[in-house]
């Protein structure tokens, strides 16, 4: 079902990236934690009214709650998790089989016993595996982190269905950086699609959140189903994990589909 080898290969490519975007994510999540003080909400308030508020709004600050739940899912999940395993999810989707149509080392790996099947497989358990690993760091550090400086005031049943439903969604953008992978001979078509999709997707939230007017863009991004006030409030968050399950389901299916049964320039 899978090849080891290429699977090795696979993250001996990758890591330096996955570590790098983890590192930075890591660096932001406890000081983004340890500023959470009920009492000093006020000041801090103040201290974002100072900058435009069309920007605070974009990165999601607008709406931060008096909990610690809330008050991560604004400042850490409103902007940050959707950015930064973005970029990782961009460059390895791409590399995961546009890169070695294009550079002919697709040629070397069919020569071996391994079929397209079990390349592009492999490939996709691997773009599975990895960004499930770096949010299940980032779910398992906050759960400490906020533990350790404020005992008791993490609601962690939430915090796990933020972070399932994040994961979700970067399953579905995985879905379509692998699509666009398998469907393309090029990097540079394959990132059109596989990095073009998911950047407008981000533009087109950061526009939605900026005023009433131009509310109507979220129905045309993705990421408006991670929906931290739904989770926090308990309620209507199941269609959004269903519909991005659905949908991650039927790009990695088409992304199979596709490369087992185009032509290739080998």
């Amino acid at each position: 079902m899978f090849s080891k080898p290429l699977f090795k290969a696979t993250l001996k490519q990758n890591y330096v990236v996955f570590i790098i975007i983890l590192a930075v994510l890591m660096l932001y999540l406890p000081i983004i934690i340890q500023m959470f003080d009920p009492s000093t909400q006020d000041t801090l308030d103040e201290m974002l009214k100072v900058l435009p508020q069309g920007l605070i709004s974009a990165m999601g600050f607008s709406n931060v709650g008096s909990t610690l739940l809330g008050f991560v899912a604004s400042y850490f999940y409103g902007f940050l998790i959707l950015l930064l395993p973005m970029i990782y999810v961009i460059i390895v989707a791409n590399r995961s089989i546009a890169s070695h149509v294009d550079k002919g080392s697709m040629a070397y790996l069919l020569s071996t016993p391994n079929t397209r099947g079990k390349i592009a497989r492999t490939q996709a358990g691997f773009l599975l595996i990895s960004i499930t690993l770096l949010l299940g760091i980032v779910t398992i550090v906050g759960i400490l982190v906020s533990e350790n400086l404020f005992p008791n005031e993490l609601d962690i049943k939430g915090f796990l269905l933020l972070n399932l439903n994040t994961l979700l969604l970067y399953f579905a953008l995985t879905g379509i950086g692998f699509f666009a992978s398998c469907l393309f001979n090029d990097t540079k078509n394959s990132l059109a699609l596989g990095a073009g999709l998911p950047v407008a997707f981000l533009v087109v939230q950061m526009l939605s959140n900026t005023g009433e007017s131009v509310e109507f863009l979220k129905y045309f991004t993705l990421f408006t189903l991670l929906d931290s006030e739904k989770i926090i409030n308990g309620e209507g968050y199941g269609i959004n994990f269903v519909i991005l399950m659905i949908l991650a389901i039927i790009l990695y299916a088409s992304g199979l589909y596709v490369f087992k049964n185009r032509d290739l320039p080998l």
